[in-house]
Formats: C-alpha cells, sequence, structure tokens
C-alpha cells in the first residue's frame, strides 16, 4: 500500500471527476451506480451548482380547497372565542364544570360530513339569517344524553351508546343548549355579519337532510366538551357559498376582529345610557394642613387649626378621587352644597 497522501486539491478534483461521470450516466439510467438522485432534484443541475429542489404535493380534484390559508386561519380565530363563551354560557346553565375546546376547522364536502357522523343523531337546521342557505349544527347522541340526564338532575357517567332518536321532550331539552350555542355564534361573528340565527328544524338521520350538493365544500368546525367523564363532539357545519361573499372580512388583512372596532352612534348611546346610571363618589375637600403629633393629641374643644387654604380659594372637587373641578361652599334648600365654577387645573 502506498503512503503518499493526496493534497486538497487533488480530493477536490477526483469528487469533480466522479460527479461529472453520475451526471453523464443519469439520463440514460433512472438510478446510476453510486448516485443516486433526489427525486426533487432538477436535472439540469450543473457540477459545483447547489441542487435546486421542487417540493411537490398530491391536489385531490374530488376536494378543493376553495377556502384559503387566511380565511381558515380566520375562523379558528374566530371560533376560539365561541368556544370560550360557549363554555362559560354552558357551564352556568348546567350548574357544573364544563370544558369546550376548539378541535378543529376544517374543509371537506358535504357527502364527507354526513358519513361521518352517528345515526340517529341530534341534527339541527340552522337558518342564518340574513345569509342565504342552510348551516347545521349537530351535537353527538353520547353529549346529548349525557346533557339531558344532567338538565333532569342526575349525574351522567359514561355508559352504553343509546342507539334511539331523541324524544320530543328530550328536543326540547337539548334546544336550550342549541339556543346557548347560537346566541354565542351571534355575538362572535357580529363583526363579520350580523347574524339572527334560529332553528329550522331538528332531524335525527343526517342522511336524510341535503342542504348542498354532495360534493359543495364545507366548513367544519369540531368542539369538544368535557364535564365530568363525559366527552362528546358538537360539530358546526357552515357550507362555504354561505359565507363566500364574506371572503374579503375573513382574510388576514380584512377580518375587523383583528382590529379596533370602530363606534357609531348606536353604540355610543349605549355606552352613554350605561354610564348616566353608574354611581360614583363625589369629595369636596375644605383643606388640608399639617400638624405634629403632640400638637394633635392635646386638642381640645375651642381650639382652630390654621390651613394654606385662602378663605376665598375656590374648593377641591374629586370625582372617584381624580380631582376634576373647583366650587364654591354654600347653602341650597337648607342643604349644604357647593357650586361648580370651573374644571380643575391639576
Amino acid at each position: 500500500m502506498s503512503e503518499e497522501v493526496l493534497s486538497q486539491n487533488q480530493v477536490e478534483n477526483l469528487v469533480r471527476a466522479m460527479e461529472s461521470q453520475s451526471q453523464e450516466k443519469a439520463p440514460g439510467d433512472e438510478k446510476s451506480p453510486g448516485h443516486e438522485k433526489s427525486s426533487g432534484q432538477a436535472a439540469d443541475d450543473k457540477p459545483g451548482q447547489t441542487a435546486r429542489r421542487v417540493r411537490t404535493s398530491a391536489y385531490d380534484f374530488k376536494r378543493p380547497e376553495r377556502v384559503g390559508k387566511e380565511q381558515m386561519r380566520a375562523m379558528h380565530s374566530l371560533h376560539e372565542g365561541l368556544a370560550r363563551g360557549f363554555g362559560a354560557a354552558i357551564s352556568s346553565m348546567l350548574r357544573t364544570m364544563i370544558e369546550v375546546k376548539l378541535i378543529s376547522v376544517d374543509q371537506l364536502t358535504y357527502s364527507e360530513f354526513i358519513y361521518s357522523l352517528d345515526n340517529p343523531s341530534c341534527f339541527n337546521v340552522i337558518k342564518p339569517n340574513p345569509l342565504e342557505g342552510s348551516w347545521i349544527l349537530d351535537i353527538s347522541p353520547v353529549l346529548s344524553y349525557a346533557i339531558i340526564d344532567r338538565m333532569l338532575g342526575g349525574d351522567p357517567s359514561p355508559g352504553d351508546l343509546i342507539r334511539r332518536p331523541l324524544t320530543e321532550i328530550e328536543n326540547r331539552l337539548i334546544g336550550r343548549v342549541v339556543r346557548t350555542f347560537l346566541d354565542q355564534l351571534q355575538v362572535n361573528w357580529e363583526n363579520v355579519v350580523s347574524l339572527t340565527p334560529e332553528v329550522e328544524r331538528v332531524e335525527s338521520n343526517p342522511q336524510l337532510v341535503q342542504i348542498v350538493p354532495p360534493n359543495e365544500v364545507v366548513i367544519l368546525v369540531g368542539f369538544e366538551l368535557t364535564f365530568g367523564r363525559n366527552r362528546g363532539m358538537i360539530n358546526l357545519c357552515i357550507p362555504f357559498n354561505t359565507v363566500e361573499s364574506f371572503n374579503a372580512k375573513l382574510s388576514g388583512d380584512g377580518w375587523v376582529g383583528y382590529a379596533r372596532h370602530r363606534s357609531t352612534p348606536e353604540t355610543r348611546q349605549r355606552v352613554a345610557s350605561s354610564v348616566d346610571r353608574a354611581p360614583v363618589q363625589l369629595v369636596v375637600t375644605l383643606a388640608r394642613s399639617r400638624i405634629r403629633t403632640g400638637d394633635l393629641l392635646g386638642l381640645a374643644v375651642g381650639d382652630i387649626i390654621t390651613t394654606e387654604q385662602e378663605a376665598g380659594e375656590p374648593l377641591e372637587v374629586a370625582i372617584q378621587d381624580v380631582p376634576k373641578l373647583r366650587g364654591r361652599p354654600g347653602a341650597f334648600k337648607g342643604k349644604k352644597a357647593v357650586r361648580i365654577e370651573a374644571e380643575s387645573s391639576g
């Protein structure tokens, strides 16, 4: 074996020679010996140049992505607030701690959504006025029966799934939960559109309801409710064609939910009427002074305490401990009073 050591230049020349030979063999062979080409590498790469890679992904024409990523992010943020509000509202209604989590916001076809549900189920068709079309609010049977048990005074525990539709009385009870959800939905969507959703009808078999064609794209918002040892799903199905006209408002830049709310005459009037009825504390300070502790302990009836307040100087009027006005003391209808003369300069 030769003990000759190759120099750095010789090593680099050998590497370049091997790369050039591999490049010449590659066009004729799918896989050339000693050089396995990456599927994402461009065919016209030259020796010494960085290989260019193309990231590819499969596109399913049966499930076209009509909803952009910005709109999906906005829908996620929008319904995160709905989950928090609905969790607080239903916890208060059922008088127990209920955790509501936003699990997913996906787009899929309406047929895929329908065949993923249990049958029977609590399947509510919602009319999202003033929007055209209908939405779907589905409550899983595991969750609906546990909620009804709790509303009737029981302590529900996980058990065998009841395979029957809800009775008329049970539908009325679960309707209170649906109404609570729709109230929170209205509050959280008010920055996009002023909704007044209402239940159009309730079905037990999801496959009997077709609000859009089977291949129509819908946005599926999934919430998970947990209370005690019970856990179940609430699914909100929003056909994209019902909110497509509000695409700009659902974008990351155009959604007003991310910005500060612009006040309107109606909102200012509501705030003013609420503030008008709020009680506040008003304090008029006659004077302030400092004395020594020994003088304070020696005070007796008839002693006079001098202050730095001039006799004719206006008094300080403070609202909630904040000096705001200046006034003069007097009497009005037999009671002590202060006449406001100016705003406080401080």
